[in-house]
């Protein structure tokens, strides 16, 4: 029987894409990995960054077995991605900031960016923005704090507002924006806490379903097993398994590294 497909992130926020590629591939079973040991990754340098991503990846590809790897983290597809298909044997599927259905959306032509620090100022969203919303006025805002604040709520903690409102802020500069990009897969689990905190009405996109759909097409034709979704972690805690149950996820196992 052929294994599970894999999402990896560097905490819980691809726990957002999680819930996608359930609906679109009911059937396929679905183990999870995070370097949670290592979060955040928006604030580490990229050199070691790529290492680590791949130290990781590697490693809980291995040991689970997959038949393709969803990396459900922004940082580590626009840094690492090119690496890990050079490297591993299996499919691997990245996940891009929603830029191009975004400048589609927005009938303003002004949207905002939201993701961690290392995604905002990365060449490669640079090159997304130049593609698909050169047209488009794009407020780009570094929300590390966020991450923190969605790992939190999975944990069974109340979102901090203040925070919250403190990272939206820079967004309000511009009266004309109409659409905001959720780029990190952290933040779509905080979207209701994100439009309570938000003064107006805005369009959230965020990139789970298109991730979800391109997985379809990767494993078309391949038979996934069923089951009870196994998950690792390089630091599992009680914590992080409260927040991987609620997604049908077993107690995390420790990740070894080489």
């Amino acid at each position: 029987m052929a294994g599970p497909i894999l999402v990896f992130d560097s905490g819980v926020g691809g726990l957002s894409v999680v819930a996608a590629l359930r609906e679109r591939l009911p059937r396929a079973a679905l183990a999870y990995a995070c370097d949670n040991a290592m979060l955040p990754y928006g604030r580490r340098e990229d050199a070691w960054l790529v290492r680590r991503i791949l130290a990781v990846c590697e490693a809980a590809v291995r040991t689970s077995g997959c038949v393709a790897l969803v990396v459900a983290c922004n940082t580590a597809s626009t840094l690492a991605l090119d690496a890990l298909r050079e490297r591993l044997r299996v499919p691997v599927v990245g996940t891009v900031p929603a830029i191009k259905p975004a400048a589609a959306l927005s009938r303003s032509g002004h949207i905002g960016l939201l993701a961690t620090s290392a995604t905002v100022a990365r060449p490669y969203t640079l090159r997304l923005i130049e593609a698909f919303a050169a047209h488009c006025t794009v407020r780009r805002v570094a929300a590390d704090s966020l991450v923190r604040e969605a790992e939190r709520q999975l944990a069974g903690e109340p979102p901090d507002v203040a925070v919250i409102e403190a990272a939206l802020a820079p967004l309000w500069k511009d009266p004309a924006l109409d659409t905001v990009v959720l780029g990190c897969t952290h933040f779509p689990l905080l979207r209701d806490a994100l439009a309570t905190a938000a003064p107006r009405e805005v369009a959230w996109v965020d990139s789970s379903d298109a991730i979800a759909r391109r997985t379809a097409q990767v494993v078309a034709g391949v038979a996934t097993s069923t089951g009870p979704g196994a998950s690792l972690a390089t630091a599992p805690d009680a914590v992080l398994a409260r927040a991987l149950a609620r997604f049908g996820f077993a107690r995390p196992q420790p990740l070894s590294l080489d």
